[in-house]
């Protein structure tokens, strides 16, 4: 007894606090476990969890996160009191310095995540809203079958809803006093905000643009086929997979979507980007009457060229010349072809040489049109050759046939 008297009265007094520290410290674990349990109770009844997976597209567990939150907290809370209890103030102070600041800023912490809150429930609604509109309309179908991307409506609804979401960003940011990272945001922001109007100009323009010149190139395609250009175009010896009124409207195309995208670019302006592609464009457009006036006159030339071969052919073939291989004894070197069409195809080639080489000029190739003109020269020469080779040929014939009757005569 007088052990017990003694034991109580030496340690009875620290036994107290300990008990004291212990039970608070049971009591903070269990509140802990009850509200973080009941925080993630809550953010599951409101599908917190799907709702911010389904906007951001990522699988972040929010419900447990704030759970454990909510418990470290409460329960850091309780082992502050316990070591209070046990007059601990320099093991406390630490924690309860933290804690402080923490309460202290729960006020800023609840109005920003009231503010990200709302903007993020705007955000949702705006981006449902934009992508069932967009749903009802046939923009998705049009663009699907004519540009061949994929349907618009939910990367639509996807860019509003971030964009919104940036709005609210500084303002969640002021709300906690973060001033260091607000300026820069607010200054993205600003920017952003300026170059706005500009990207939805630039956007209006290319797409009014696209279409005016898909619409111009339908009716293009529909007049040139209804003239029977076609049918033209081959009887004069133009290959039938040549479609020319597929051609004539997608040059119109280009013509008007040239200009088109030059304006668009122009209206971001976005020197950097739009200077150099505006120069590249000019240039494009700057060479289209010059290809344009090089094609027609490959394809004039071809088409006069093989008119006027037809035609020579027919000449031709109707006298004694086709007739001349063989009495030369040179049929075998010319196979089956006549010498009308040998002639034919000779014109057509020499035509086409001339119209190349007029065209490298329009284009600007002078070194091109150079070449081409010593190999009309060449080939002039190489014809003269050929001359004299048949007019020897036929000389040599002519002796060994005289040669022969005269061997035959003296015989």
């Amino acid at each position: 007894m007088d052990h017990f008297q003694n034991f109580q009265t030496t340690y009875g007094f620290q036994l107290e606090p300990i008990l004291g520290a212990i039970v608070i410290l049971l009591i903070g674990w269990v509140v802990a476990l009850l509200a973080g349990a009941g925080v993630k109770k809550l953010f599951s009844k409101l599908s917190v969890n799907q709702h911010v997976n389904s906007s951001t597209g990522h699988n972040t567990d929010i419900e447990h996160i704030a759970a454990r939150i909510v418990f470290w907290f409460i329960l850091i809370i309780a082992i502050i009191a316990s070591f209070n209890v046990l007059n601990l103030h320099t093991v406390s102070a630490p924690f309860s310095n933290m804690v402080s600041e923490v309460l202290l800023f729960i006020p800023r912490i609840v109005s920003a995540a009231v503010l990200a809150l709302i903007g993020w429930i705007l955000a949702t609604l705006v981006r449902a809203g934009i992508t069932r509109v967009l749903a009802r309309t046939t923009l998705d179908e049009r663009l699907s079958a004519e540009v061949r991307v994929e349907p618009l409506s939910n990367n639509i609804g996807q860019i509003v809803y971030w964009l919104i979401l940036l709005l609210f960003v500084p303002l969640v940011l002021s709300a906690l006093g973060l001033n260091g990272l607000l300026a820069p945001v607010q200054n993205l922001v600003n920017d952003l905000l300026l170059f706005l109007p500009n990207l939805f100009a630039a956007l209006l323009i290319g797409f009014v643009g696209y279409f005016v010149a898909k619409i111009v190139r339908n009716i293009v395609t529909g007049l040139v086929s209804s003239l029977n250009v076609q049918s033209s175009a081959e009887r004069a010896g133009v290959p039938a997979t040549t479609n020319l009124p597929k051609i004539a409207g997608s040059i119109v195309f280009i013509l008007i979507l040239i200009p088109t995208l030059i304006a668009a670019l122009d209206a971001l302006q976005i020197e950097a980007i739009s200077q150099p592609a505006i120069r590249m464009l000019d240039q494009i457009m700057f060479a289209i009457p010059n290809i344009i006036a090089a094609a027609l006159i490959l394809i004039i030339t071809y088409v006069v060229a093989k008119f006027v071969a037809g035609i020579l052919v027919g000449l031709i073939s109707g006298t004694e010349v086709d007739r001349l291989p063989a009495k030369l004894d040179m049929q075998r070197f010319l196979g089956s072809m006549s010498l009308s069409q040998i002639i034919g195809k000779l014109i057509v080639f020499f035509a086409m040489l001339f119209a190349v080489a007029e065209a490298a000029n329009r284009l600007g190739f002078g070194q091109v049109s150079d070449l081409i003109t010593i190999f009309i020269a060449f080939g002039a020469n190489i014809l003269l050759g050929v001359a004299i080779f048949i007019i020897g040929f036929w000389l040599a014939n002519l002796l060994a046939s005289i040669v022969e009757r005269g061997q035959y005569n003296y015989s």
